[in-house]
This record gives C-alpha cells, sequence and structure tokens, in this order.
C-alpha cells in the first residue's frame, strides 16, 4: 500500500504529517511513501531530505490519491480523497459533523487523531499530548518576548532584581510543559489545577501547588477532564482573582473536550500590574480570558498584554513535526501487524475503536466509552455532616491531648528499653549502636530532604550504600555461626537485588536522554 503526504493547506500552516526520519519508520513497515513537493519545507525538511529517506516526490493529486493518506489537518473537500481510502488526521468530529458525512459519503475509512483514549497504552499515539508539550514550551518563550523583564533574579554591582512570577492555570502536558520552561529560565512559577492528585507532579517540577479547598475535579470515563460545577467555578474565580493580581505573567491551559471555560474575568486582568502578560494557549476554544482574541496580541488600557495565538505548535514547525510524525508512525504500526505494508483495522480493539469515525460508508462515531481503568468505580459517599466549629476544635483539641500522652508514654517505653539493653550489653554493643542510630538518623535527614526530582539520581548513592553491605554481607558469609551466615546470605541477596535494579533502572533512564542515531 501506498502512504500519501499532503502539504498542509490551512494557511499559515508549517507542520507536516512525515518528516525524513518517520518515512524512513514507514517504509520499514512495508509502505511505499509519496510526499507532495515542498510539503515539507515550511519545517525546514526539504525535498531532497525526503528522497534519500526512501520517499518518491510528487503532486498534491498523487499524495491525495494514496491508499493511505496522512495529515495535520483534515482536507478541505473530501473529494480529493479516492473512494476506500484511509485518512489518518486530526479532524474534530464532534465539531464538525458535516464533516464526518462527507468522508462517510466518500466512503474514506478516517481516523481521527485528536480521538486518542486517554488509556496508557494509546499513550504513544496522542497527538494531542504532543500538540500540549510543544504548546506550553512555546508559550513561556512568547511569554518572555513580550515581558518587559527577566526571568531569573539578577544580583549585580548595580542593585538586584527579583525573579519573574509565573501562575500557570492547568497542570495537563501543556502546563506542566510551561512549568518546567519557566523554572529553567529561573522564574517563580505557581500552579494550579483542580485535580489535587497532580499537585506532586507540580511540586516535582520546583513549582508552588496552589490549592483552593472542595474544588475538586472529576475525569470522566474516557480520561478527559469534565467541567467544573458552579461551586467549584466560585471557588477557583476567587483564588485566580488572588494569583493573577500579583503575578507577573499568567498561563492559561484550560480545555474541555475543545471547549474553553472562562477562568480570567475582565476585572481580573483591571487588577493586573502593568507589564503583565497573559498567554492563553485555550484561545483556539475561544479562550480562557474573557479579552482573548484568538489568534491575535491584545493590549490592554491597563497596559496587559493578552496572546490569543493558536499557531504556537507551527512557530517550532521542525520539532513538532518530527513528534508528531512519529505518533503517525506508532499507530500505523498498531495498523500493520504483519509489517507488510498492509493495514489491518480491528475495531474490538478500543484503541483503534475509539479513533475510528467513518468505515465503508458508515460512521463510527461517537464511539462507545472507553473504560480508563480496570479498578471498580468507588461508592459514592454521602457527605460529613457540618459540626459546630466549637464543638470541632474542643474534639481536635483533646484528640492532640490524647497523641501527645501516647507519644509520651512511647518514649519512656523506649528510654527505659534502651537503658537495659546497654546495661546488660557487652561493652562493644554501646559503640555498634551509636553507629547505628547516628546511620538512621543522617539517612532519614538525607533522603527526606531531597527533593522528588532528584530521587533517580539518589539511586547512584543507594547503589553505592548496597555495595558496602554486600561486600560486609560476603565477608561474613563464612562465620562459624549459622545465624551470621544466614542473616549474611540474606543481607547479600536483598543488596545484590537493588543494586542491579538500581542499575537497570538507572540504564532505562538515562537512554530517554540519549540522542538517537541518525
Amino acid at each position: 500500500m501506498r502512504i500519501g503526504v499532503p502539504k498542509e493547506g490551512r494557511p499559515g500552516e508549517r507542520l507536516v504529517a512525515a518528516t525524513p526520519a518517520t518515512v524512513a519508520q514507514l517504509a520499514k513497515l512495508g509502505y511505499e511513501v509519496v510526499v507532495e513537493r515542498s510539503a515539507g519545507e515550511a519545517a525546514s525538511y526539504p525535498d531532497a531530505a525526503y528522497a534519500e529517506a526512501g520517499a518518491a516526490l510528487g503532486d498534491a493529486a498523487e499524495a491525495w490519491a494514496s491508499d493511505v493518506v496522512t495529515a495535520v489537518d483534515a482536507p478541505a473537500d473530501a473529494g480529493a480523497l479516492t473512494p476506500g481510502a484511509t485518512l489518518v488526521a486530526m479532524l474534530a468530529p464532534a465539531a464538525h459533523p458535516e464533516r464526518v458525512e462527507a468522508l462517510a459519503a466518500r466512503g474514506v475509512t478516517a481516523l481521527a487523531l485528536d480521538a486518542v483514549p486517554r488509556v496508557s497504552r494509546a499513550q504513544a499515539l496522542d497527538v494531542l499530548s504532543t500538540l500540549s508539550n510543544v504548546a506550553g514550551y512555546r508559550a513561556v518563550i512568547e511569554a518572555a518576548e513580550e515581558f518587559g523583564g527577566m526571568f531569573t533574579g539578577q544580583v549585580t554591582a548595580a542593585g538586584k532584581t527579583p525573579p519573574a512570577t509565573v501562575f500557570v492555570i492547568g497542570a495537563g502536558v501543556a502546563g506542566l510543559a510551561a512549568i518546567g520552561a519557566a523554572g529553567s529560565l529561573g522564574a517563580q512559577v505557581r500552579a494550579y489545577d483542580v485535580r489535587p492528585e497532580v499537585g506532586e507532579q507540580i511540586e516535582s517540577m520546583g513549582a508552588t501547588f496552589v490549592q483552593a479547598a472542595a474544588a475538586q475535579q472529576e475525569v470522566s470515563a474516557d480520561g478527559y477532564a469534565r467541567a467544573l460545577t458552579a461551586e467549584q467555578e466560585r471557588l477557583t474565580a476567587e483564588m485566580y482573582a488572588a494569583e493573577t493580581a500579583k503575578a507577573d505573567i499568567v498561563i492559561t491551559t484550560a480545555l474541555v473536550r475543545g471547549a474553553a471555560p472562562r477562568t480570567i474575568s475582565a476585572e481580573m486582568v483591571a487588577a493586573m500590574r502593568p507589564g503583565s502578560v497573559i498567554v492563553d494557549l485555550a484561545a483556539s476554544g475561544g479562550g480562557n480570558c474573557e479579552l482573548t482574541v484568538p489568534g491575535e496580541k491584545v493590549v490592554t488600557a491597563n497596559g496587559v498584554t493578552i496572546l490569543g495565538y493558536t499557531d504556537l505548535t507551527s512557530r517550532m514547525a521542525r520539532h513538532t513535526s518530527q513528534l508528531f510524525g512519529t505518533n503517525v508512525v506508532n499507530l500505523l504500526r498498531l495498523l500493520t501487524p504483519g509489517k507488510d505494508g498492509a493495514l489491518v483495522l480491528d475495531l474490538d480493539d478500543p484503541v483503534q475503536r475509539g479513533m475510528a469515525v467513518t468505515r465503508a460508508g458508515e460512521v463510527l462515531w461517537p464511539p462507545p466509552p472507553v473504560q480508563v481503568s480496570a479498578a471498580a468505580a468507588a461508592e459514592p459517599t454521602p457527605a460529613p455532616a457540618v459540626a459546630d466549629p466549637a464543638e470541632k476544635a474542643r474534639l481536635a483539641r483533646e484528640a492532640a491531648r490524647r497523641r501527645g500522652r501516647r507519644q509520651m508514654v512511647g518514649l519512656a517505653l523506649g528510654a527505659v528499653l534502651l537503658a537495659l539493653a546497654i546495661t546488660f550489653s557487652p561493652p562493644a554493643f554501646v559503640g555498634h549502636f551509636t553507629v547505628f542510630v547516628l546511620a538512621v538518623f543522617v539517612g532519614y535527614y538525607v533522603i527526606s530532604n531531597v527533593s522528588h526530582s532528584l530521587h533517580t539520581p539518589l539511586m547512584a548513592q543507594t547503589n553505592a550504600i548496597s555495595g558496602i553491605i554486600l561486600v560486609g554481607a560476603l565477608l561474613q558469609i563464612g562465620s562459624d555461626s549459622w545465624v551470621v551466615s544466614a542473616l549474611a546470605f540474606a543481607a547479600a541477596s536483598v543488596a545484590a537485588i537493588n543494586i542491579f535494579g538500581g542499575f537497570l533502572v538507572a540504564h532505562r533512564m538515562i537512554g530517554m536522554f540519549r540522542k538517537e542515531e541518525a
């Protein structure tokens, strides 16, 4: 079968659905690839690079007439496709039912890249995550361009400047990318998400997790976030007003199935400092900010710049195209189990069924719901009764006193046992026990004070400690006492598991950052 890669027709679009590197991967799956001339030039991929990778160069008609057509955006006219062909692109089927009908009428099998189910094994196909990651990074770059100061604090002979304060709304893929980029530039980053479970992810990247009491968002069965309730909106609005008033840069990322909920009101913008910047990553869905104009830059009367650009991914076309093309390769690898260039669509597979929009003249959208987790849904718990504040405080004080008494009794008992052990033990025991206590305290404070983001490098230290344990255990295995030998053997086994397991995990982590060979 032949895969066609046409040039994108949307004005200003610089992306391309396949790069020379991904063309070579498609060829390994048994496909012939034809690329429209100049399709990748805007992304810095010349025609010669495609030809060298094994692709044939043709005109638009040849690309659209292929058995499989992969594109970034849906074609303006379904008539360009051959009846019975397969289209792989972002189709926005929920927002464009007329497009779905046209593809079905043409007899096209359409797979929507923007409808990948949110399940673990489909992450490699998720172009929305790919584009969100790039957009979050680029949002910080655009904000730095507009902001009238430096992100990092400076201490010079002429004085010092404070770091910029960046407030990120939403800790999805785009939000986390923005947090990482802003933090790497030296900004003080604060971030909020209505899902409390992402607080650890935010803090692991060095940002401060801002919380709003009782504003917790649910996730639907397909893994996409649900819209906020009226009470959640009220609680989060109060927090947004406080955070935006003291932020230099605000980056909003909230999208619910393509629609942007309103998070920043005009009154909040009016309360922001002159020179502040808002980057609205949800501009394509109408914008999170009330004053956002999709595709444009707006400067308010009080000097706040609002960026509603919708082409942030195209502004980093080279890397975005490479990542997008890799998502397409991963999908076609799933659809080509025989690696023989024959595409096989299995509608019994929840991932493939979730992406299938049309097939053989039949409309398959919307797909059946996909169960994100195998665990049974938790039973709803009734809301606790509201207690009297005074009674609640009294109960808290009594509970604290009981805990204090238990701790005192425990400490006293421990002190007595320790005194008895020291009194009746051999003299060498005191020295060994002192070393043990110091090791416990040092280990606790060393590990507990290490940032979450450094836990993987800390694995090297634990491997070193395990190596010491292993050496000591090997020396004791030959002891005359079978108890000592048994304990030494157990220690050597556990230490060996930790060492080899640690090195294996570290090797895999390092491999994620290793550059691929050309």
